[in-house]
């Protein structure tokens, strides 16, 4: 995103514009404008679409785009985060519908896509399952991001895809569960309450300490970038952190759990 918003400042500079000019022109505020060209803010298709235009069609920011704009695979709504994904710090995450996908394994992964409606035709599986495999790449390839996940226990006693199939689940979960940048504790179901029951949730932070959260429901997603908002997001997840069960309790749990299988 830094690379792009200086491309685009050097544009506008050299069309003569200032950011208050160029944002009538594009119909965004100069302070987005700033955002945008400090690397703080996910460019929209629309800004970079009306931007060549009033920086003479160069063909510059389109090029420049791309990688943001169009990742094959991932639901529009969450390409914004995904690509926060690859510059934060710190990446956390609760989920109560499902193993997030930075933990599925390709069998795990390809079964939910199996069941998905509309049917998905093998092309569509074979791009999310790529996506997904890439996206997992940050868990080795980010040492220094810590990355905590909050998982129910149900998820693993659903069974998707079979026996075979959470067998090797639970097998690849305890394995990342040894990163020393991985934290993956468990919320069993002896709690009948705690503080996430309202829906799942991801944190981040990026190198520059701002910090941004993100939810998601059936066929949307919301980022969220509210200070205040996202201070409530952070405040349940750590008294979910200290509710679910510790380190070493959730490792036994799964093992406890694939022995029954």
């Amino acid at each position: 995103m830094r690379t792009f918003g200086a491309v685009l400042q050097a544009l506008r500079e050299h069309a003569g514009l200032s950011r208050e000019e160029f944002g009538d022109l594009v119909g965004f505020s100069k302070h987005t404008v700033a955002s945008v060209e400090l690397g703080r803010r996910m460019p929209d298709v629309v800004l970079v679409e009306r931007g060549e235009e009033a920086t003479g069609n160069t063909g510059a920011l389109r090029k420049s785009f791309p990688k943001l704009a169009r990742q094959p695979g991932l639901a529009a709504w969450f390409r914004q985060w995904a690509a926060l994904e690859q510059m934060a710090i710190t990446l956390y995450t609760y989920e109560c519908r499902m193993v997030p996908g930075l933990l599925q394994t390709e069998a795990y992964a390809r079964a939910l896509f199996v069941g998905q409606l509309p049917p998905l035709d093998d092309a569509q599986i074979e791009e999310r399952w790529t996506a997904r495999a890439e996206r997992q790449k940050l868990l080795r390839e980010r040492p220094n991001t810590a990355f905590s996940f909050i998982l129910e226990e149900h998820l693993f006693l659903r069974r998707t895809g079979g026996i075979d199939v959470t067998r090797e689940l639970i097998d690849h979960v305890l394995e990342i569960g040894t990163l020393r940048n991985v934290d993956i504790q468990l919320m069993p179901l002896a709690h009948g309450t705690h503080a996430g029951l309202a829906g799942p949730m991801q944190l981040l932070e990026t190198p520059e300490i701002r910090r941004f959260a993100y939810n998601e429901s059936q066929r949307a997603g919301l980022f969220i970038s509210d200070p205040q908002e996202i201070s409530v997001l952070h405040r349940r997840y750590a008294t979910m952190r200290s509710q679910a069960l510790t380190l070493q309790d959730s490792v036994s749990l799964l093992e406890r759990m694939r022995g029954d299988l």
